[in-house]
């Protein structure tokens, strides 16, 4: 069934839909969670991560296990998001900041943060909002080559670590959010 909502109702609904989205990505990402990560694309949907990779999003999704096999830690946290509709069409320019652990041939590891943009676009087909563009775009970023990410000390002593993929505390909490689910 569907509701005639005033237009800056609809607005405000899409709007939500859309920063949902931003959250599931965002998730999906930092859970290496690649069946959540390809739902929310449209099956047409292009990914531009300057000259790592650009092409369908697909492909990208598809390479992503070999990419996250070096990530020890991988946390995206959205800050400022401006968005804007026109009908079932929409742009963002979404702040992010991504901290990245990669782990390093040597055994050790190194942390990497990205102050960045996403300038994504967003179609919605069948009553959903998906990625239909995404594009990355870093403004600054930070290197601290050893880690210092200390996951040992006693002020967290007793705490659930987040953890890459199905281990990650949340999946044994939660029974709304779900791995591979929007």
């Amino acid at each position: 069934m569907s509701h005639a909502y005033p237009p800056e109702l609809q607005e405000l609904i899409d709007k939500q839909a859309i920063r949902d989205l931003l959250a599931a990505y965002f998730t999906a990402a930092d859970r290496h969670d690649n069946v959540k990560m390809a739902a929310l694309y449209h099956d047409d949907a292009t990914d531009d991560h300057g000259s790592f990779f650009k092409g369908l999003a697909k492909d990208f999704i598809a390479t992503l296990p070999k990419i996250q096999e070096g990530m020890a830690i991988l946390h995206h946290n959205m800050t400022t998001a401006n968005i804007r509709i026109e009908g079932s069409y929409a742009e963002g320019e979404i702040y992010v900041l991504a901290f990245h652990q990669v782990k390093k041939e040597d055994g050790g590891k190194l942390d990497l943060l990205i102050g960045g943009r996403y300038f994504d676009k967003y179609e919605k087909r069948d009553g959903v909002w998906k990625f239909l563009h995404k594009a990355v775009v870093a403004d600054w970023a930070t290197l601290h080559d050893p880690s210092i990410v200390n996951l040992d000390n006693p002020i967290i002593e007793g705490s659930y670590i987040g953890k890459p993929g199905e281990a990650d505390p949340s999946y044994g909490v939660f029974r709304l959010i779900r791995r591979g689910e929007r």
